[in-house]
């Protein structure tokens, strides 16, 4: 608990009282298997990380990364098409997975069918193809396709296909689904003359994590629930993509016609693998039109000849099969039984962490009473039953005003905790929770917002939340630390008075020294002058498409800051106190490498991209993907230096000898690659090996240094009102989004007031 000097509601909830208090048994852990110790040998990578993003993709252990590599060096294994013996193993291999599949959800082949998919989605858009859709006509109305509001895309995008047949699509809000479950409806006549219908519902929404009751396959399949009236079968598509990484799902009970999962839900490994489970009673259905290899018994090239195997597994998986991601996951099922014990133990663990949460989230309140946050559930975790290990919330201001959930992303980001945030592919749900009106979401399209961008509020209104999940590794730290964080930023107390929180290099602790440059505007760092910058620019430099900016006025580095007044600089060039027009430029800093520590200068020349050579390198990894501070809080303590007379960069690091490299490319020697900066393509040259072998050293491990091709250009992004007419766009270098960023004193001084207040 926190101590006495914080504010009322900032407290941290003490776990072993919430388990007390807990009106139902609650279970953390996996018993005698201790959680500590699995998250040091299987998940080690985790090591000051908070990941709570498992309803957007769980972690893999290591152990089933180990196994199933060894299993590949053990054995061989070929293309399950052919015959010899190599493809045998294969094949034998691939059926005992699917038999394995079958006894997770307590089915056997007797009752389901595992049709392997490149995920939940190509399960979903099979079952749109292949369900056999009845167009209305004289005789008939016609199918119906029937989803709740709470769906997925994937789902919602079902209506496309049926739409192309005439078929009506109908959206169903989970409250009328809960009314007509309360109602005693007549029992439907016999079925099989009528037209069928399909009714698709998720079995945890991944908006909010509501689980909705697998009662409804039975019900509505038997006709004594009906999503709408009218005569026909229905059958029931079960969305169990999200629910079952989480949570046993045992179809011995609830017969569903069509299941879609996606495995990396469940195991981490392998993405891009997924099942459609088919009742094998409603399998005779299914149409199929396209045919892909290995997918006919016979055919013929020249004429309308074509017979499908009869199995309904290989009538449907066009092509070769992805036979070594199938076979990966024979150790993720052995990985996850031998850590967990099974999946419902995974399910009361994880319900236990998220109504942890979510009863320490709902007691956090500001000074004046009002809640810290706004959580959108349709439950009140009341048990694992309805409600999955998922919070959808967002930030509130001490006023009740919503704090745009890019900026909890980002400070999230700084205290390395992974959250995602928008809508999470979930529209329907996003309006009901959020009160987004149809016409708002137009509106917000012609406003520039699009799904998965980081538009957060406009006039006001979210455009989406905030949203944490727990995985079957998560642990109380993960949660503490969460919550430490939410406290840390919106409840901090004045005066100085400090809050419990983690200590510094603990996951979710605040960041403190080099990590907190990556957030600190760099006119605060200390003055490290290069030896060169006062002698004079080289003329080749300096050209006729060069100026130059000087820095009138050098203050020392700031101190201490008591207030918001004028520097001495500042009066000594004539700005009058509350004077809101001219201002001077005090402090010129370059950063020649993206991310890297300041170069500050007294004058410097301006090139068609701003600061020259300012952030015209960057360090990559092996991938080539771009360091920043967040992921590598050592970038700051590398100095580059820039010699413009000797045209070279010279790069120094503490326990590291000085380092030089050439401003300019040699274009005969080049080696052109291409990179990213903020979604934008850029053409880039590696600087060579020996500072990639330098950098490698210092960070231990592969990086190399790339820059900016000089024959490349790319353009700042302006957005342009429809009534104002379009000018020319600045050339950017390797910056985020513009040449240059000006820093006003009193916001440093403001900055740096707080950071002292918080003894950081």
């Amino acid at each position: 608990m926190a101590g006495g000097a914080a504010q009322p509601g900032a407290e941290l909830l003490a776990f072993a009282g919430f388990l007390d208090s807990s009106p139902q048994p609650l279970a953390y852990g996996y018993g005698r298997r201790s959680l500590r110790e699995l998250r040091a040998r299987e998940f080690s990578r985790l090591a000051g990380t908070v990941y709570l993003d498992h309803a957007g993709a769980t972690l893999f252990p290591q152990s089933q990364l180990t196994n199933f590599t060894k299993d590949l060096m053990e054995n061989v294994y070929g293309n399950p098409h052919s015959q010899n013996i190599s493809s045998k193993l294969t094949h034998d291999t691939v059926e005992q997975v699917r038999y394995r599949i079958l006894a997770h959800f307590h089915t056997s082949p007797e009752d389901y069918t595992v049709i392997f998919t490149a995920g939940s989605t190509a399960a979903l858009k099979l079952v749109a193809e292949a369900f056999p859709w009845v167009s209305p006509g004289p005789e008939s109305s016609g199918s119906w396709f029937c989803y709740l509001t709470d769906s997925h895309t994937s789902v919602v995008g079902m209506r496309k296909i049926t739409a192309a047949m005439n078929v009506t699509s109908i959206p169903i809000r989970p409250e009328d689904m809960w009314s007509v479950e309360k109602q005693d409806a007549a029992a439907a006549g016999n079925q099989d003359c009528q037209p069928p219908h399909l009714f698709c519902y998720p079995a945890q929404s991944n908006f909010s994590g509501t689980r909705y009751p697998l009662s409804w396959i039975e019900e509505v399949k038997s006709g004594h629930t009906r999503p709408m009236s009218v005569p026909g079968k229905w059958f029931v598509l079960l969305d169990a993509a999200a629910y079952v990484g989480t949570s046993p799902l045992d179809l011995s009970v609830h017969q569903a016609d069509f299941v879609p999962i996606s495995f990396y839900k469940i195991f981490g490994f392998p993405t891009g693998l997924g099942a459609l489970l088919v009742n094998n009673r409603s399998a005779p259905l299914l149409r199929k039109t396209y045919f892909g290899g290995g997918t006919a018994a016979a055919y013929l090239a020249g004429d309308d000849f074509y017979i499908p195997r009869e199995s309904v597994a290989e009538r449907f998986e066009d092509g070769t099969i992805s036979f070594l991601d199938i076979i990966a996951l024979k150790h993720g099922f052995d990985a996850l039984e031998h850590l967990t014990g099974g999946m419902e133990n995974v399910r009361q663990h994880t319900f236990t962490l998220a109504r942890y949460t979510y009863a320490a989230l709902s007691a956090l309140r500001y000074p004046n009473g009002a809640p810290v946050v706004r959580i959108y559930s349709d439950s009140e975790f009341s048990s694992p039953e309805v409600q999955g290990p998922v919070i959808s919330f967002n930030v509130l201001d001490d006023h009740g005003r919503i704090i745009g959930y890019s900026q909890v992303d980002k400070m999230a980001s700084l205290y390395n905790i992974h959250v995602r945030t928008g809508c999470f592919c979930n529209t329907g749900a996003c309006q009901r929770h959020l009160g987004i009106s149809d016409e708002m979401v137009k509106k917000h399209l012609q406003a520039g917002h699009v799904c998965g961008d980081d538009v957060d509020l406009i006039d006001g209104q979210p455009t989406g939340s905030v949203r944490i999940s727990f995985g079957y590794m998560s642990t109380l730290e993960d949660a503490q630390a969460f919550l430490r964080f939410i406290i840390a930023t919106h409840l901090c107390p004045p005066h100085g008075q400090q809050l419990p929180l983690a200590t510094p290099g603990e996951a979710g602790a605040p960041p403190t020294g080099s990590e907190a440059q990556d957030a600190v505007p760099a006119i605060v760092a200390t003055r490290s002058p290069s030896p060169q910058e006062d002698a004079p620019p080289d003329a080749r430099v300096w050209n006729n498409s060069l100026t130059t900016v000087h820095a009138v006025g050098l203050c020392p580095p700031l101190l201490e800051a008591t207030g918001t007044q004028l520097t001495p600089s500042e009066k000594a060039a004539g700005v009058p106190d509350g004077d809101l027009g001219s201002r001077v430029i005090t402090n010129l800093y370059i950063y020649p490498i993206k991310s890297c520590a300041a170069f500050e200068v007294t004058r410097w020349p301006l090139g068609n991209q701003g600061l020259l050579y300012d952030r015209s390198w960057m360090v990559v990894n092996h991938n080539g993907i771009c360091l920043s501070q967040k992921q590598e809080p050592r970038l700051c303590l590398i100095q580059p230096f820039i010699d413009l007379q000797r045209r070279i960069m010279v790069i120094q690091a503490r326990g590291m000898e000085p380092i030089e490299v050439p401003l300019e490319e040699n274009s005969e020697r080049a080696q052109i690659c291409q990179s990213k900066v903020c979604a934008d393509r850029v053409n880039t040259y590696d600087c060579g090996e020996k500072i990639s072998s330098w950098l490698s050293k210092f960070f231990g491990r592969p990086c190399h240094l790339i820059k900016q091709s000089s024959d490349f250009q790319r353009s700042a992004r302006r957005k342009h009102g429809k009534d104002q007419p379009a000018c020319t766009t600045a050339a950017l270098s390797l910056v985020n989004e513009a040449q240059y960023l000006l820093v006003n004193r009193s916001s440093v001084l403001e900055l740096q007031q707080q950071l002292s207040t918080r003894g950081s």
